[in-house]
C-alpha cells in the first residue's frame, strides 16, 4: 500500500506508474484513481515499511 502526499491531501493507492509528466495512482483491481503531476506531488511513501528510517519516498 502506498500513500500519495499532496499539499491539499493524500491518496491511497495499491500502486503507481511514473510517466513523463507525473504519477498515476491504481486500485488493488488496477483501476485508475488519480493522475498527479510531478509539480503537485509532494512525495509517494511505501506504507507496508514499519521502521521511519526505512521509509521508500519518491
Amino acid at each position: 500500500m502506498y500513500r500519495a502526499i499532496l499539499p491539499e491531501g493524500d491518496f491511497d493507492c495499491a500502486s503507481y506508474e511514473q510517466t513523463d509528466n507525473g504519477v498515476e495512482l491504481y486500485t488493488e483491481e488496477d483501476e485508475l484513481i488519480a493522475f498527479v503531476p510531478y509539480a503537485n506531488l509532494v512525495a509517494i511513501l511505501n506504507e507496508d515499511v514499519d521502521s521511519v528510517d526505512d521509509r521508500s519516498i519518491l
